[in-house]
């Protein structure tokens, strides 16, 4: 993996909300319509959530991803719950390790808030997403959230210990 830099920031940083567009679009391109989850940036905000933006040596900004704290509720969720969203990696620098970089980072720093356990949604028609969760130890949990009812939505989960 080449060099990076992997930075704290607002889910509404510019940098961020540039990132948020290109996943944005590419779930348009692969669904058809881009993520309709409610997102807020106060979502993200430590001690119940955090949100990362991975830098290349250049300063540009080629991958996100945040979580955010869950707790039981009707969607799906469970007491504990973190709540993997926006996790991509710009075309140009995916296969060089920047997306389990920074999972690792995005669970680690749930642990250490006290969550127990870190859940994602993810789909069907992004198998690579589905490939690098299952070689990190998530296995398929019950549905959960806005897409919860959707046949193409796959739901994993992974305990966090502490």
């Amino acid at each position: 993996m080449v060099r990076v830099e992997i930075r704290k920031t607002r889910f509404d940083a510019p940098d961020a909300m540039k990132l948020n567009d290109l996943v944005q679009a590419e779930y348009a391109e692969r669904y058809g319509d881009g993520d309709l989850t409610v997102m807020d940036a106060a979502h993200f905000e430590p001690p119940r959530g955090l949100y990362l933006l991975v830098y290349d040596t250049d300063g540009t900004p080629v991958a996100s991803g945040g979580w955010r704290a869950q707790d039981a509720s009707p969607e799906g969720f469970l007491d504990g719950d973190a709540e993997i969203k926006r996790m991509f990696v710009m075309r140009e620098a995916r296969g060089r390790g920047l997306a389990r970089a920074l999972l690792a980072e995005l669970e680690a720093s749930a642990t250490a808030a006290g969550r127990t356990r870190m859940v994602l949604e993810t789909g069907l028609k992004q198998p690579e997403a589905i490939a690098l969760y299952e070689s990190s130890g998530y296995t398929p949990v019950p549905k959960f959230g806005y897409y919860r009812h959707d046949e193409l939505s796959v739901c994993m989960g992974k305990p966090l210990s502490g």
